[in-house]
């Protein structure tokens, strides 16, 4: 029986050398072709690519990486696949470090910070070419192994007044603060925060919130609502109905993320609770679906693609050893005023 002519691994993988028999090349015309550097001839780019092809090889980049002392992989770390706005976060930065050669390694931390130390350490033990980490709550054991490690890293969604942290997001309480400020000034005076999830993103937009109503003079605590359960359209709705229920009566919810907003407005549809003239709803994040609302969902927009692109892109300046032009980047936010306020 004739042999198979590839020379394989015990694995039976198929090897960069075996790609390099089958185009009639050497092993590094091989690899310079196929990292798509420009000094080698089209004409051996395209027998190599054929070889590939034919033979179904799939670089191994933990060989690329051993024999160039250069990782090709990035580990993001983020609460929830479940939320869209992480979603559409991660989305960008997948694009973006794709274009450059680098691969997502994708973490999900759930908000535990336990969980997160745990993936922390071992995405650090793969040795990645940068780290993309969501905000700076966690543990200090987490922290000192971010910063010991030597691994380029950005922080997602908020920014930081250190030197020597890059960071890429926005102020989360300002934006709170200049939501309410709006209701404040339609006339709203008892003005609810109901909020889900209660990681430190939306005990920010809390604090921006408490910022404008003690400056009013409006400020209770008896205005808060806050559920550490996961955020939701039914939460929203649930939680809607208990805010209504309030003697003396509250005249707008100011909900930490739309989908609790949302839910608020299709319950307030259900039970006949005219919005804005009984009250007024406002959401944060402006997510897919708040213009189609009935009536239309007042929000924050907040750049989450951008963040994603932005936070990319520095931390490839990073890795190639390069400074960034700053290592703070606030993208700032926007106000989407609809006709539920």
């Amino acid at each position: 029986m004739k042999k198979d002519s590839r020379r394989q691994r015990a694995t039976g993988r198929v090897t960069l050398a075996d790609v390099a028999a089958v185009a009639g090349v050497s092993p590094i015309t091989v690899s310079r072709a196929l990292r798509g550097e420009r000094a080698v001839d089209p004409a051996l780019v395209e027998r190599v690519q054929a070889a590939s092809q034919k033979l179904g090889y799939v670089p191994d980049p933990a060989a690329r990486a051993l024999a160039s002392q250069r990782s090709t992989h990035v580990a993001v770390l983020i609460p929830l696949l479940s939320n869209e706005l992480f979603v559409t976060l991660l989305e960008a930065v997948q694009l973006n470090l794709r274009r450059e050669g680098f691969q997502t390694f994708i973490g999900v931390t759930h908000y535990n910070p336990a969980e997160e130390e745990q993936l922390i350490r071992e995405q650090l033990m793969h040795r990645p070419a940068g780290l993309l980490v969501t905000g700076f709550d966690r543990t200090p054991t987490a922290q000192k192994l971010i910063e010991s490690s030597g691994v380029p890293c950005v922080y997602l969604m908020e920014t930081s007044s250190r030197e020597d942290v890059y960071s890429v997001g926005f102020s989360q309480a300002d934006a709170a603060y200049d939501l309410t400020r709006h209701l404040l000034a339609k006339g709203r005076k008892r003005i609810a925060f109901a909020a889900a999830q209660l990681d430190p993103r939306t005990l920010q937009r809390l604090n921006g919130w408490r910022k404008a109503l003690t400056e009013a003079g409006v400020y209770a605590p008896t205005l808060e609502w806050l559920n550490p359960a996961p955020s939701s359209m039914e939460l929203g709705g649930t939680m809607f109905e208990q805010i209504m229920g309030q003697n003396p009566p509250l005249d707008a919810v100011f909900f930490c993320n739309d989908d609790l907003a949302q839910g608020a407005l299709l319950s307030a549809n259900r039970l006949g609770i005219e919005v804005p003239g009984r009250v007024a709803i406002a959401g944060f994040n402006d997510l897919r679906g708040s213009d189609l609302m009935n009536p239309p969902l007042t929000t924050v927009h907040t750049p989450l693609g951008k963040v994603g692109e932005a936070a990319a892109a520095m931390l490839l300046q990073l890795i190639r050893g390069e400074a960034p032009e700053s290592h703070s980047l606030d993208l700032g936010y926007r106000l989407v005023l609809r006709q539920s306020s």
